[in-house]
């Protein structure tokens, strides 16, 4: 009697999505339970510029396994606190958006509430200096292991920057060690049955790779989920316009700075990524407003340091399938959608598809109600993050350029407007918003009209102490860290010992 478990697992793609999806199949399922084989062609390049991560990429790599110091030397990582923007509200202004919380969360109310008080109270000092994160970042230092902490006001969290093809290289390493089959080679035919599941991948050479489930990670190419199964493409270019980057790598100069600057450009963003050996470059912008040369010229004259490559030009559209599970073909990365960058969200992403699969791993029948939950998971995280990125940009008040009056002016999700106008009244944010809507919109000037009333019954005495309190542990705390390089110098010499 034939077996309904899934037997053979077809992984099309490599890079960063490909590897981490074989990666984490590797480590979560049994070699003798099915075969997982990756396909892959050292001729179709990748993307290769998703340097920037958040916090989730650590609790992927504690869950295959992989310690922090073998991870920093093979990905060439340095630390990541938070985002740097410069010139989002007006030119001439920046703000940091820090992983963590600002303050402690005291009596069940948002730190954010406290500081608005004090601020209505004529208390000026800025929202981000009552985050570890920031003002560690701003010093260059890096808070140390979040195991010892003195005090629950500790409580940050960080990422990394990481060279996203070593990345990917390290974990091809990992997953053939655990059993995933390497084939080269490009798809040039797929077969299909008559219900329209996929059944097998022919590739150049002739050789033909039978499946039970397909997982496409093409890229932009969307070979499995676009060209054969057809599966519609959400555009949501009407709200996030920009359609292009151009990216160039540079020396690295001066000391480490343990944070990503995402600075607003005439029709765009750019980005600033240090790495242990360069720094990542990249302007992000809209070619409606902006032609090719124009964005290089614009990067190319404002790299901190000598490039070190001819300047690379990519397209994209931001949007999501309609649906990232088709019959037994299962979307991850950029064949399943692409969002602005904006964020660093792209490798979250890819480990939330496959670990939201392994979650609801299914049988070879695919049964219907797995595949809508998993679609539905995966939509409302689409969503989610679009709508946050969406906020950056449309909260701006430059009016220096056709771009940013575009972006101010244009409708916006009504999810969105809601959570805005929330925010903008009493400063409330919705649970799923991961804690970082006060740092944006603060920092963007939107400036709650009103703080939580059960503050009222705290004296202006009390308040001012409070947050006196606040201001002084981190400073004290400050004193103890070391600098962002030395962390990094020394998590490799852990390694190498």
């Amino acid at each position: 009697m034939q077996s309904a478990n899934i037997e053979n697992i077809v992984i099309v793609g490599g890079g960063t999505a490909g590897w981490m999806v074989a990666a984490a199949m590797a480590n979560r399922l049994p070699q003798k339970f099915c075969r997982i084989t990756l396909i892959e062609s050292d001729a179709i390049g990748t993307v290769g510029v998703g340097e920037s991560t958040i916090p989730h990429i650590r609790q992927f790599n504690e869950t295959l396994g992989i310690d922090e110091k073998t991870f920093v030397e093979k990905t060439h990582a340095t630390v990541k606190l938070g985002i740097k923007f410069n010139d989002w509200a007006a030119i001439g202004d920046s703000y940091f958006h820090p992983f963590g919380e600002h303050g402690e969360i005291t009596q069940g109310i948002d730190f954010h509430q406290y500081w608005l008080k004090a601020r209505a109270m004529g208390e000026n000092h800025d929202l981000e200096e009552y985050s570890l994160a920031a003002m560690a970042a701003f010093a260059g230092k890096f808070p140390l292991s979040t195991q010892n902490k003195p005090t629950v006001f500790a409580d940050y969290t960080y990422s990394y920057h990481i060279d996203a093809t070593a990345y990917a290289a390290f974990l091809s390493e990992y997953a053939q060690q655990r059993g995933v089959k390497r084939i080269e080679g490009k798809v040039v035919t797929v077969e299909q049955h008559a219900n329209d599941f996929i059944k097998s991948v022919t590739l150049e050479s002739g050789e033909c790779i039978s499946g039970d489930l397909f997982i496409d990670c093409s890229g932009f190419r969307g070979l499995l989920i676009d060209k054969t199964l057809k599966t519609p493409f959400l555009d949501w270019s009407h709200w996030l316009p920009t359609d292009s980057a151009v990216a160039v790598p540079c020396e690295r100069t001066g000391a480490l700075k343990p944070y990503t600057q995402a600075t607003a450009r005439v029709s765009g963003w750019q980005w600033q990524i240090p790495l242990q050996h360069r720094i990542g470059n990249g302007h992000v912008f809209t070619s409606h407003f902006l032609d090719d040369q124009q964005a290089i010229d614009i990067l190319m004259n404002s790299l901190p340091g000598k490039a070190l490559a001819d300047p690379r030009i990519l397209r994209f559209k931001a949007g999501r399938r309609q649906y990232s599970w088709q019959k037994n073909c299962v979307a991850i990365g950029l064949s399943s959608g692409f969002l602005e960058p904006l964020e660093s969200t792209s490798i979250y992403l890819i480990q939330l598809g496959v670990s939201k699969l392994l979650e609801l791993f299914p049988d070879k029948s695919c049964h219907q109600a797995e595949v809508d939950e998993y679609n539905r998971s995966i939509s409302q995280q689409y969503e989610l993050i679009r709508n946050f990125i969406i906020l950056h940009f449309h909260v701006s008040q430059r009016n220096d350029s056709p771009f940013w009056e575009h972006c101010r002016n244009m409708p916006i999700p009504d999810e969105l407007q809601h959570l805005l106008t929330l925010f903008a009244e009493s400063g409330r944010t919705d649970i799923g918003q991961f804690g970082v809507w006060p740092a944006v919109c603060v920092g963007q000037g939107i400036i709650p009209k009103h703080h939580d009333a059960r503050l009222d019954a705290m004296s202006n005495q009390q308040l001012a102490q409070f947050m006196a309190n606040h201001r002084q542990k981190i400073q004290q705390m400050l004193s103890t860290f070391p600098d962002a390089d030395d962390y990094i110098k020394e998590a490799i010499a852990r390694g190498a010992a």
